[in-house]
């Protein structure tokens, strides 16, 4: 969920401090890019150094850097960030968020700030405590800024109680499912087929394809990306998902594949069928190797069971179905009869004959066809975002 997210990270005076060290770490793990703004009291806690060797960015402390005079813009920073975080945040710096007081760079970057903001205190108990710190807690949220509540343990004073700021696995989490909250796809739980199929001549030899799994996997990751539950099955191929959380079921058949598939499909509420399945498959399979032999070898093959259709046949209301067209010839009137025919929701057509669309590249181009034989054709584009075209698509679907 954070995988490319831009975030400000605010650290105070506290001796919390240490944990910014970890929280960096956790959030640069995870994907994000992360700009660190400290407080000058801060630096006293943890080097800033420290904070730059784990962001990979220079540590922002002051307005102006003194040695080269170039200005920290605030303004540039609360626009760059996807998220701003103030973790540890003391009840000084809460005063002064609460009251629009910007003595210094984090302040002025929080009130420039035009993304959601989350706050994560830390203070001893009493100071906690204190009705002019709870007023400027309920002030902030008053803003629509969010807090991450402090938990309960031994304090720097010695004393027992609230204050202690959430450990930095904790502020992940927590900031992970804030995020998955305002996702498109949230709670939604889709199919998606990628690569090939291999059909078995002998235990050595099979029939298959030059699909990559690429745009398959692409459309996989998207989905993800916007919240959704996403199930990916797979033949033969060496891709990998760069989103976590993805459900993969590796098969190797057509048949296999259809096994898989109604296995998922009734319980999701859209199916997106990339992957390039074998039409025929051998009649008879080999135990052993078959050896090379003066004749020549007559394979006899028979037709797979046409799995888009039959998910088609098994559509229930309210489901999106969606198929894909690789055509060489009559691209739009043999998508547009694979449409009608197999009951889709829209079909995303492509031709051979495009340079740069087909298998194993990095690049595809689409036409996208609805029920209604609305065309949208886009131009070439990187898979990625061929797959947001796709995923948008389907998105704008459910929500209807």
């Amino acid at each position: 969920m954070l995988q490319n997210k831009k975030i400000v990270l605010g650290v105070c005076g506290s001796i919390a401090a240490y944990k910014a060290a970890s929280l960096v770490r956790l959030l640069v793990k995870a994907g994000a890019e992360v700009q660190v703004v400290m407080t000058p009291d801060a630096t006293g806690f943890i080097t800033p150094l420290t904070l730059s060797t784990l962001s990979k960015k220079t540590v922002l402390v002051e307005y102006s850097n003194t040695e080269t005079g170039e200005w920290n813009n605030h303004v540039e920073l609360g626009l760059w960030a996807d998220f701003m975080l103030i973790a540890p945040v003391s009840a000084n710096t809460l005063a002064k968020m609460a009251n629009g007081q910007s003595d210094n760079l984090l302040t002025a970057v929080y009130l420039s700030a035009k993304c959601p903001v989350y706050f994560a205190p830390a203070m001893d108990l009493d100071m906690w405590k204190h009705p002019a710190t709870q007023q400027n807690i309920r002030q902030l949220q008053s803003y629509s800024n969010i807090m991450i509540p402090p938990g309960n343990g031994e304090l720097a004073s010695g004393l027992y109680g609230e204050g202690r700021m959430a450990e930095p696995e904790a502020i992940v989490s927590f900031l992970t499912a804030e995020i998955k909250k305002m996702l498109p796809l949230v709670n939604q739980k889709i199919l998606v087929t990628a690569g090939p199929t291999y059909e078995a001549i002998d235990p050595v030899r099979f029939i298959g394809n030059h699909s990559s799994g690429k745009m398959g996997f692409a459309i996989a990751d998207q989905f993800a990306a916007m919240g959704a539950e996403v199930i990916l099955i797979t033949g033969p191929t060496a891709q990998t998902s760069q989103q976590s959380g993805i459900k993969r079921v590796d098969i190797t058949s057509a048949a296999d594949m259809l096994e898989a598939c109604l296995q998922y499909y009734k319980d999701v509420k859209a199916c997106i069928m990339s992957a390039a399945v074998a039409d025929f498959t051998p009649v008879n399979v080999s135990p052993q190797k078959i050896k090379k032999q003066d004749k020549d070898l007559n394979i006899e093959l028979k037709k797979t069971t046409d799995i888009l259709k039959t998910l088609g046949e098994q559509k229930h209301k309210g489901q999106i179905l969606v198929g894909f067209a690789l055509e060489t010839n009559d691209e739009e009137k043999n998508a547009i009869d694979k449409l009608q025919r197999k009951n889709l929701d829209f079909i995303v057509l492509n031709s051979l004959n495009d340079e740069g669309a087909g298998f194993k590249t990095d690049t595809n181009k689409i036409t996208i066809i609805d029920h209604h034989l609305q065309k949208t054709t886009f131009q070439l584009k990187n898979k990625n975002e061929v797959a947001k075209d796709i995923c948008k698509k389907v998105a704008e679907l459910i929500k209807a």
